[in-house]
């Protein structure tokens, strides 16, 4: 399963990351998180031939684990999870779907400044970008067929962090999100932009350990 090997790959970097002696006094951030999704669309291919949808906004979630070394460069895991994300615009779409979803799982880079210092209140800023697994599926409201796909993408954008003490803090977070071509995570990663792209934004809770 191409998003549990992405997954396990990325959280046994992590696990090398926290093994290391001197990384001590990084910062470990782990921030479950709600939003919306915006912008979605999509190019699918069925019997009539070749269509573009766009969608509703979204609820999407999920959560990050990020390391921060000295405060200002870092590795972040992050999984988020849309439903219903395949819902068209129109009232009348001429075409159904029973269910859908949209998960991503993605290894980004980090780089942000550590205003207010480590440890105790402060605000960080940063961007953040890199690539990983995009799923999606679609089943139609006649159970006559199910689409799946695993496709490489990436994603890119930024926020701020707050946070009131050692501890805790609250984060403001917007991606952006697209698909690449070239099939699933086996075949060979292929550079060209695919059809799914949106954009996503968030608002998290932060634990700093």
């Amino acid at each position: 399963m191409p998003l549990r090997k992405l997954a396990v790959t990325s959280v046994f970097v992590l696990a090398i990351l926290c093994g290391v002696p001197h990384l001590a006094a990084a910062d470990w951030l782990l921030t479950p998180y709600a939003g919306l999704n915006w912008g979605g669309s999509a190019g699918f291919t069925d019997i009539a031939g070749d269509f573009d949808n766009d969608f509703k906004e979204q609820v999407t979630f999920g959560g990050s684990l990020t390391w921060m070394g000295a405060g200002a460069f870092g590795f972040e895991v992050d999984v988020g999870y849309s439903p219903k994300f395949f819902e068209e615009r129109t009232d009348d779409p001429g075409f159904g779907y029973a269910g859908s979803s949209v998960t991503t799982v993605m290894g980004n880079l980090i780089v942000g400044l550590p205003f207010g210092g480590q440890s105790g209140a402060g605000m960080r800023p940063y961007v953040s970008g890199g690539i990983g697994i995009i799923r999606s599926k679609i089943d139609d409201v006649d159970n006559f067929f199910t689409m799946e796909s695993n496709n490489w993408g990436f994603n890119g954008g930024g926020g701020v962090s707050f946070f009131f003490g050692d501890r805790f803090g609250i984060r403001g977070d917007v991606r952006y999100f697209r698909s690449l071509q070239g099939g699933e995570p086996e075949d060979e990663l292929d550079t060209a932009l695919g059809s799914l792209h949106f954009w996503r934004g968030t608002g998290g809770v932060i634990i700093r350990f």
